[in-house]
């Protein structure tokens, strides 16, 4: 057997890289075997055994002898080969030496099934590190610790002891699932199972001492028997890996749909500025997922019913657009449609007069707009249903069709009565996409996928798979991206003092700021003021005042000297009395923005993803609200302006109801600037707050009123 040292420098592993040894492997070893089919350790070797795995299989058991009617051996080293792929099924003390062994016997991968790791607390953790040392240093790929292993259901390479397989094998197809909770995806396995969906790959990535979530996507990208992937995720651990990943799978043209479970409260508690609590983690794992072309759900039902949907009808059937034609036989199902695809945002435009005529042809006691009542005469006559299906099918104001039966898909003589419509209408229009919303038995549900048909059984469901698939279909192309630019000038520490040495940063980075003038005196005040042009705001400068209107450090609409000089002073008995601690370096006396739009601009430094831009409708209502619009920054102009343009209050900028056209460009041009500046400076700045960012009329420039930074400290993330 070959003998393979262990190399003490860290390798960089490739995403995805070797996780072919978990799914095809040649031979597998069982360490901790036992003759015990209850026990971790006898359940991968007896299912290996029971459902056919063709491989050679290696029980490894310190007392040697047989172990389930296999011949067993004390050590890897005893081995007549080096086995592809290892299982570990020992106790926790006992994994580092053996995947020692394994290593350096030319393992190429490894799955420990068993726990008492780092979700044990300290001790387990510093074990843990071990174990990925050496899987990094050897090239080795190791799965969890702590998890549930992998199936390759074609190949029967089983190193999992899970109860899912207890009863029934998978049988193969082209789903694959990746969850980092063991139970989690074991069980969506057993449910994809149970509703007829072929599976390819499972694996489930633990504690993720190496192969993490990210590989496991990689993995199901590169996979020829893999076409679509089901993902349940909690966290990630490597930023770039998951990017990666995720485009991997979108070159290779494989829909994801993601399962993301633990949604954080980072940012509710996150009180330092409105950026904080406006851009929580979960919204940033939302716009990753998104900019990667994957599918987010909010449940393992839907992340079943997409996933179903989406391998029967692939990615060349989904629908380019968001209007939706309803087809059933009841019109108080058909309200019941309506209310549920408006739920989801599908609209439902009315039939074409060309589609209505057609369907009042074959059924005139129809009712033809959308959603389409064919009442119960097509119980009877197929011909009528497939008349009626070509006239919604073929009219170009629709980009797919849910078509809704309650019974006729479980009553022998309407079933065959639909069927047959529908092989019809599949055969006349095979690109169109129909879905259907039904309850049939599990053998017509099968006969009906392979025609074509994705099946979901209640109207809720049927609607919110439809408007996954929409969004499967309109996600275009991969957004250009923009590059980090290097900068030779570090931050300097003064720009975190106060409002004034922040905008001052910022507008030295592109961000524009009207003009402004801190004073020191009334005197200076006054002169700053001449020079500006009235009318003037003035504000408090004070490091320790971070919210100056709580304390009454803010004044608008000066207009003139003797104004000032009375405001000026009356200011500054007001805070005094409010704040009598804070250090005050001054009045800011700034030029007043008569007019504009208010919008809230700022980022925040993500701990996986790092900085995060955020822009969103400013004033009071930027918490209220909550349209904001996020990406990872940095940003180009253009990626600036979709998030502009992605705002529910977008026709306020527009020019909605009169109103003169916003300086959307130059608004753009602030958010990309800032992005910009907060990605360089990543390492110093936690949070960049603009509230507000005051947008002007076309061609009148966009300008930061206030801001803050806030230095990034041990505490931030």
């Amino acid at each position: 057997m070959t003998v393979v040292a262990v190399a003490e420098v860290v390798e960089v592993v490739e995403v995805g890289r070797g996780l072919d040894a978990l799914f095809q492997p040649r031979s597998i070893a069982i360490f901790g075997a036992s003759e015990d089919v209850t026990k971790i350790g006898g359940r991968p070797l007896q299912f290996l055994l029971k459902y056919g795995y063709r491989g050679a299989i290696y029980p490894i058991n310190r007392k040697g002898g047989t172990v389930q009617s296999l011949q067993a051996y004390a050590s890897v080293a005893d081995l007549p080969e080096a086995p592809e792929l290892a299982v570990m099924a020992v106790p926790p003390e006992s994994v580092l030496e053996a995947i020692k062994d394994c290593a350096r016997s030319g393992v190429r991968a490894a799955v420990i099934l068993s726990s008492g790791f780092s979700e044990m607390g300290e001790a387990g953790s510093r074990l843990q590190a071990e174990i990925g040392k050496v899987a990094r240093s050897s090239g080795m790929r190791v799965v969890g610790p702590n998890c549930l292993g992998s199936i390759g259901v074609a190949e029967k390479s089983i190193a999992t002891f899970s109860v899912a397989l207890e009863s029934a094998f998978p049988t193969a197809g082209h789903v694959g699932i990746v969850s980092q909770s063991g139970n989690l995806g074991s069980y969506t396995m057993r449910l994809a199972v149970d509703r007829g969906i072929g599976i390819s790959r499972l694996l489930t990535t633990g504690n993720e001492c190496d192969v993490d979530i990210a590989d496991g996507i990689a993995s199901l990208a590169t996979d020829p028997a893999t076409s679509v992937i089901l993902c349940c995720m909690e966290t990630c651990r490597n930023a770039g890996k998951l990017v990666q990943a995720l485009a991997m799978a979108r070159e290779a043209g494989k829909p994801i749909i993601v399962l993301k479970v633990g949604v954080s409260h980072a940012g509710s508690e996150a009180a330092a500025s409105h950026t904080g609590a406006l851009a929580g983690s979960d919204a940033v794992f939302d716009v990753v997922l998104r900019n990667g072309g994957a599918i987010r759900v909010p449940s393992i039902e839907q992340l079943l019913d997409v996933g179903h949907a989406v391998s029967v009808v692939g990615t060349a059937r989904a629908p380019k657009g968001k209007r939706a034609a309803l087809v059933t036989a009841s019109g108080g199902f058909g309200v019941l449609m309506a209310d549920a695809a408006s739920a989801q945002g599908l609209d439902l435009p009315k039939l074409s007069a060309r589609a209505q005529e057609r369907i009042l042809s074959a059924l005139p006691y129809a009712s033809p707009g959308n959603p389409v009542d064919m009442t119960a005469q097509v119980s009877s006559r197929p011909e009528l249903l497939v008349q009626v299906l070509s006239a919604v099918a073929e009219d170009p104001v629709c980009d797919a069709v849910i078509l809704q039966s309650a019974y006729a898909f479980q009553m022998p003589r309407l079933r065959d009565v639909y069927i047959a419509a529908l092989e019809q209408v599949r055969l006349d229009h095979p690109s169109r996409l129909i879905l259907l919303c039904c309850k049939a038995p599990r053998d017509t549900i099968a006969q009906l996928n392979r025609m074509g048909f994705p099946t979901v059984e209640t109207i809720d469901a049927a609607c919110s798979t439809l408007a996954a698939l929409v969004r499967l279909g309109t996600r275009g192309e991969q957004a250009a991206t923009a590059a980090t630019l290097s900068s030779t000038d570090a931050l300097p520490q003064e720009a975190f003092a106060n409002e004034a040495s922040a905008k001052a940063a910022l507008a030295q980075a592109g961000v524009p700021v009207l003009k402004e003038v801190t004073a020191a005196s009334r005197d200076a005040a006054l002169t700053a003021a001449r020079e500006i042009g009235f009318p003037v705001v003035l504000k408090i400068v004070s490091p320790d005042i971070p919210h100056k209107t709580e304390v009454g450090g803010v004044v608008v609409g000066v207009r003139s000297e003797a104004q000032l000089a009375t405001e000026y002073d009356s200011l500054l008995a007001r805070v005094a009395q409010k704040a009598p601690e804070a250090r005050i370096a001054g009045v800011l006396v700034a030029q007043m923005a008569q007019g504009g739009i208010e919008l809230i601009l700022g980022t925040k430094k993500d701990p996986v993803f790092g900085p995060v831009v955020m822009v969103g409708l400013g004033g009071i209502f930027a918490e209220v609200l909550r349209d904001v619009a996020l990406q990872i920054a940095p940003v180009t102009e253009q990626q600036a302006t979709q998030m502009l343009r992605s705002l529910r209050a977008f026709p306020l900028l527009d020019g909605a109801r009169g109103r003169a056209k916003a300086d959307v460009a130059a608004a753009a041009r602030a958010v990309a600037a800032l992005s910009q500046f907060a990605a360089q400076h990543a390492d110093v700045v936690a949070e960049i707050d603009i509230n507000p960012l005051v947008v002007m009329d076309q061609g009148q420039g966009a300008f930061a009123l206030d801001a803050l930074l806030v230095p990034e400290t041990k505490g931030n993330p």
